[in-house]
């Protein structure tokens, strides 16, 4: 076997071991998303693992499985309720971000449709839990929630507590009807049924999807009853039509479900043409705030049923509907406190602490304010009344302040110089806007460190949570990541509510991470400063082991792609530091050394030798562009310098755009990138235009 041979075939074996990862990480937030309702990922972190496998997936498909979370909607059932197979599957939607998108999506329509100026209709997006209800000659006959989209919970006898949810239908209807909709709370009913609770000293909702999941779930239908849940009706599964004639359109659809005694989505409208959609989605994002519902985009479906069917699906949604979704959304509120956090690097992080607020259907208390240049800079004061968003309709963060309302006795915040959580001095390096506690005793310090350490971006140790990290530090017991990998079942029977079957499971999984662990997993779970998951593949295809990569030399470093003079300084000062070299020492003795396993394949595509540099805000998360990219051919640039290929532009680009042009190199915009990739030609389109349209950011929620 030859040496490029020997190579791809470590590749090809490096990208089916990521494949695996993939599905499990997918599988697992699917599960925390769609059956706990308790999610612990943003919307961009799923979207950009969701993607890679895609195209993973698109690359190997000998190694696609029927159960991929590809070919599946979400979430499996909880045991605590009946399940059963719908009739026919509950597809999710494909979404789009962007005018861009959405005339995307319409080329391809054309292309399967020629000639054709389809209508569509409209409505808007609700947020709610997806039911199916299945009604057997006119009588409401039972419900299943959408689960996995094959099956789902049966949830009969807490719709049957559903007010506006017809029980019997009116005027003609088919011999079996499967009605397709959303259980949802109006936001006055939510705030009400939150404000109940706080009341009773109960746990209130994040938001009005989850208090609706949790109510339908329950299996007491006393407490579904008492809160007041709405369906709103947009769709249909199987259909017995017996001697009445068949449905030709969907604003036909929509008619007849209101004729039965069905709620629909308020607002539905026929849109003829792509121009009336824009419009419609503009006027939905205006008027908003002043629904009686929480939405978070527009759903538009192809008009002409026999067209709809024959477009037909792709493995997860139909090619004949999508959804668009809205732009991140403000709320003002009250600025109550600002308190400080404490990160695994020992950077003090301002936080706002808020007058709880509903922000596209999320109740924020907390918001993140960035650093003490941030504060200055937008001059954010306790007791002011703040504009508040949610990036990416994900991440809240304070915008500004609302000064024609500020106190006439209201301070500037002045920034702590010791750490909250050790009392110790804390420090800021010339040109870094972080202030840090030192303290390598530090408890906060510690606590993130091992958190970061068994997280999913680190060893991925099953199990092991912020709880018990808590105690374990607490009790002096851990001190390290080291310290892990020594704890015994007898050792952790000790602590309160850990039994013998609990303190095996932690052990096995700690033995388990320790065994499995690759040289990639254990770089990013150091927590070295300025090298995430990227830059650790890097250099794990550049070293054997830690002990290489810590006898290189910050000049061999910065011969790596994209490791520039500060990425290489903070790699030697990690393994120039007492404490850090200690660990290393007492990692490599209990055995947890990996050596590198693969050897990367430079992936083959339009771009194969360019070097590509992304500036301003996309339609999409920038690590999902970066990783498109890269998977077809490029390598990604970390500045602009004479070595560039292409920047792609988003929008309000800053300063990379002008120096760019100034050095002659290419420029142009996301949608241009996007038409490259697809192309495969090495033909660039929408190059370097005033006139080019800028990708928009877009809601993601």
């Amino acid at each position: 076997m030859n040496q490029g041979t020997l190579h791809s075939l470590l590749a090809e074996e490096a990208d089916k071991r990521r494949i695996e990862e993939l599905r499990r990480f997918i599988d697992y937030h699917n599960y925390r998303y769609h059956t706990l309702d308790a999610p612990e990922i943003t919307d961009d972190e799923y979207n950009a693992a969701f993607q890679e496998l895609l195209r993973l997936e698109e690359r190997y498909p000998q190694w696609k499985t029927p159960d991929s979370p590809t070919n599946r909607v979400g979430g499996q059932v909880l045991s605590a309720l009946e399940t059963r197979r719908h009739t026919l599957r509950m597809y999710s939607l494909d979404n789009v971000f962007s005018t861009e998108d959405w005339q995307g999506f319409l080329k391809r329509l054309e292309n399967a449709l020629p000639g054709v100026e389809p209508d569509f209709w409209c409505d808007p997006k609700m947020d709610g839990l997806a039911l199916e209800l299945v009604y057997e000659n006119g009588r409401f006959a039972e419900a299943l929630t959408r689960g996995d989209g094959e099956v789902g919970e049966v949830v009969t006898e807490a719709m049957r507590t559903v007010r506006n949810l017809p029980k019997v239908l009116r005027g003609v209807f088919p011999e079996r009807l499967e009605v397709r909709g959303e259980v949802i709370f109006r936001r006055t009913d939510f705030m009400a049924l939150n404000e109940r609770l706080r009341k009773d000293n109960a746990k209130t909702f994040a938001n009005p999807r989850n208090a609706a999941a949790g109510s339908i779930r329950q299996l007491d239908t006393s407490v579904t009853a008492s809160r007041p849940l709405r369906f709103l009706a947009y769709g249909f599964g199987e259909v017995r039509f017996g001697d009445m004639p068949s449905w030709r359109t969907y604003a036909e659809v929509m008619a007849r479900l209101r004729d039965f005694g069905f709620e629909t989505p308020p607002g539905g409208r026929l849109c003829r043409g792509s121009a009336a959609v824009e419009t419609y989605h503009a006027e939905l994002a205006e008027k908003r705030e002043t629904l009686a519902y929480e939405i978070d985009g527009v759903v538009m479906k192809l008009d002409d049923l026999e067209a709809q069917e024959a477009l037909g699906y792709t493995a997860r949604a139909p090619r004949f509907a999508v959804a668009w979704k809205f732009p991140a959304q403000q709320a003002t509120t009250r600025l109550l406190d600002i308190t400080i956090q404490v990160g695994r690097t020992g950077v003090l992080t301002p936080v706002a602490e808020l007058e709880p607020v509903s922000v596209s259907g999320v109740i924020v208390s907390r918001a993140t304010l960035h650093n003490e240049d941030e504060i200055r800079n937008r001059d954010v004061r306790v007791g002011d009344r703040v504009v508040v968003q949610r990036a990416g309709d994900v991440i809240p963060e304070v915008v500004r302040a609302v000064l024609s309302e500020r106190s006439p006795d209201s301070q500037p915040f002045v920034f702590p110089h010791v750490c909250p959580a050790c009392g110790q001095a804390a420090s800021r390096i010339e040109g870094e806007a972080a202030w840090r506690c030192v303290n390598l005793s530090c408890p906060a310090v510690i606590r993130q460190s091992l958190a970061h350490f068994v997280s999913k971006a680190g060893l991925d140790i099953e199990g092991l949570g912020q709880r018990w990290i808590e105690l374990l530090v607490s009790s002096n017991r851990v001190r390290t990541p080291a310290d892990l990998f020594t704890l015994t079942v007898s050792e952790l029977l000790h602590y309160e509510r850990m039994g013998v079957k609990l303190a095996t499971k932690f052990v096995d999984s700690l033995q388990r991470a320790k065994k499995e662990a690759t040289l990639q997993r254990l770089i990013c779970a150091l927590g070295i400063r300025h090298v995430g998951e990227q830059t650790a593949r890097t250099l794990a295809s550049a070293y054997a082991d830690m002990d290489a990569l810590g006898a290189a030399s910050p000049e061999e470093l910065q011969t790596l792609p994209d490791i520039g003079p500060e990425v290489a300084s903070a790699i030697r000062a990690f393994f120039e530091d007492k404490p850090n070299v200690a660990l290393l020492a007492s990692l490599k003795e209990l055995g947890l050394w990996p050596v590198q396993s693969e050897t990367p394949r430079a992936p083959v595509g339009p771009l194969t030798g360019m070097k590509v540099l992304f500036t301003g805000s996309l339609s999409m998360p920038r690590s999902q562009a970066q990783r498109m990219a890269e998977e077809a051919g490029a390598g990604i640039a970390a500045s602009v310098s004479k070595k560039l290929s292409l920047l792609v532009v988003g929008d309000e680009p800053g300063s990379k755009l002008e120096k760019a042009r100034t050095l002659g190199i290419r420029v142009v915009d996301e949608a241009a990138f996007l038409a490259l990739l697809n192309k495969g030609d090495g033909t660039l389109v929408g190059e370097d235009s005033a006139d080019a349209p800028q990708a928009s950011i877009e809601g993601n929620g």
